[in-house]
């Protein structure tokens, strides 16, 4: 896709992601030129929130929100859904801070919402350094989570539990002003949250392979809260 990307925010969820934000910010600007780039804080304790804000005086089109310092919930997809909601561009691209995720195929997560797509996913289809039991829980809850899409006869996609995608903001927006009980805010798995609301055959959805990195730096967050948190998405 050539030209600007005006059309977009990319949306960053960040929880103490001072080593790596900064790179991300560099790479995005880079990148993507006229982006709007809106970084959603869940409460961080480090340095992340000068970084972003520290951008945001060299280019206007970076904005930083600290939901913590609002008073609001905590939780990824509390993040995430204020990211989009607050978002004003066609399109919103949600991406990790911690660079698992390269920022480099954000290109092609614009290119299928531009020719069409109301929901552009990208997929882990491989997923470097990850332990013998790791793989298993999450094709475990994978498997689960698609056989619930199915019998529901909703939406669905190859990787349902990923971080990164575009979605067409209208959609979003719409589908979760209908459904807000049913995101589990306080879970990590919005893109689940989402296609459980809606039904089978309504959107056009498109499909971008990636390679997911292991954390270089910072820890991860998933846990056994987020796994609880996930299970309770699974039966609301």
């Amino acid at each position: 896709m050539s030209g600007a990307y005006s059309n977009f925010t990319i949306v960053l969820p960040t929880l103490n992601e001072e080593k790596t934000i900064g790179e991300v910010l560099r790479r995005v600007q880079r990148m993507y030129s006229g982006c709007k780039i809106l970084v959603v804080d869940d409460g961080s304790d480090d340095l992340t929130g000068e970084i972003v804000k520290s951008a945001g005086r060299e280019n206007g089109n970076i904005r930083f929100i600290d939901r913590s310092a609002l008073g609001l919930d905590r939780g990824l997809t509390a993040s995430i859904t204020y990211g989009i909601l607050k978002s004003t561009t066609e399109y919103a691209i949600v991406i990790d801070a911690d660079l698992q995720h390269p920022p480099e195929k954000i290109r092609d997560v614009a290119r299928a919402l531009e020719r069409g797509s109301d929901l552009a996913v990208a997929n882990r289809a491989e997923v470097t350094d990850w332990p013998l039991y790791r793989r298993l829980i999450s094709r475990a809850f994978m498997y689960a989570g698609k056989v619930i899409l199915f019998v529901s006869a909703k939406e669905t996609c190859v990787d349902i539990f990923s971080g990164f995608f575009g979605i067409r903001r209208r959609v979003f927006v719409s589908t979760y002003s209908r459904n807000k009980r049913r995101f589990v805010e306080g879970g990590y798995k919005v893109l689940f949250d989402f296609l459980k609301c809606v039904d089978r055959g309504t959107l056009k959805i498109s499909n971008v392979p990636i390679v997911f990195r292991s954390r270089e730096f910072g820890t991860s967050k998933a846990g056994m809260k987020q796994g609880m948190a996930l299970l309770r998405s699974f039966f609301s």
